[in-house]
């Protein structure tokens, strides 16, 4: 489900947090799916299940997931969630976009990076 990178900078929670936002965002998790427990993923992750929580929690303040007394958490149904993570991404992209621009990089090079096929 989530996958930790144990050489990243980023804390561990910032991970658990950031691969599930990308899951939702992405598709991968639906609306109304049910996430892990957080006895089961900290098990699963082998980390302090205080971990879990505080990303669970953070990604419920943010709208990300909903969770349900003794049912467990579910990611939400809120569709404005993923144009609102597209949103942010966009704003970031674009900044990206100026700092590569004052480092000399010319926009068509830019362009020809979009259009280029994987």
């Amino acid at each position: 489900m989530v996958h930790l990178d144990y050489r990243d900078a980023r804390p561990i929670y910032s991970q658990i947090i950031d691969g599930f936002r990308e899951q939702i965002a992405a598709g991968i998790l639906k609306p109304g799916d049910k996430l892990p427990s957080v006895r089961d993923l900290a098990a699963e992750l082998a980390i302090n299940p205080n971990t879990i929580q505080r990303s669970y929690r953070q990604l419920e303040l943010e709208g990300w997931i909903v969770s349900m007394q003794g049912k467990g958490c579910f990611v939400s149904g809120e569709m404005s969630i993923r144009q609102r993570e597209a949103d942010r991404l966009l704003t970031e992209f674009d900044k990206l976009i100026l700092q590569l621009e004052r480092c000399g990089v010319d926009r068509r090079e830019l362009i020809a990076r979009l259009q280029k096929e994987e």
